[in-house]
């Protein structure tokens, strides 16, 4: 089983910006996408963007576009979610995602099969 590990959470004033991080731990398998979840306190988990490595084309929530960016890091089955003029609605545990299976889109939990710890990110307003 391939391990996901996010890094670069932390506590952000409204407006501001964070970059996470996502690199696999240990050994890797062969994947066609990775993606970005996050989960507000009482709320299921939700999508919010997705990277396909065979096209290189991207799919972000309405909710995050124009803000957030996903980018393919420099390794392997790593993935970096840039997130700008934040919102405290954007306060939520930061999940990266895996896919090792051939999908039209990867923008649902059930897409994934690899799956990081999660990552705090909290916006003050």
């Amino acid at each position: 089983q391939m391990q996901l590990v996010e890094s670069g959470g932390g506590l952000v004033q409204a407006g501001g910006s964070l970059r996470l991080s996502c690199a696999p731990s240990g050994r890797t398998f062969r994947t066609y996408a990775m993606g970005w979840f996050r989960q507000a306190p009482g709320k299921e988990r939700e999508f919010v963007a997705s990277i396909k490595w065979s096209s290189g084309s991207y799919s972000y929530a309405d909710s995050v576009k124009g803000r957030f960016a996903i980018s393919k890091g420099n390794a392997e089955n790593t993935v970096i979610l840039q997130m700008n003029s934040l919102k405290s609605e954007d306060t939520a545990v930061y999940y990266c995602a895996a896919s090792a299976y051939w999908r039209d889109t990867y923008d649902s939990r059930g897409e994934y099969n690899y799956w990081g710890q999660g990552t705090q990110v909290t916006v003050s307003s």
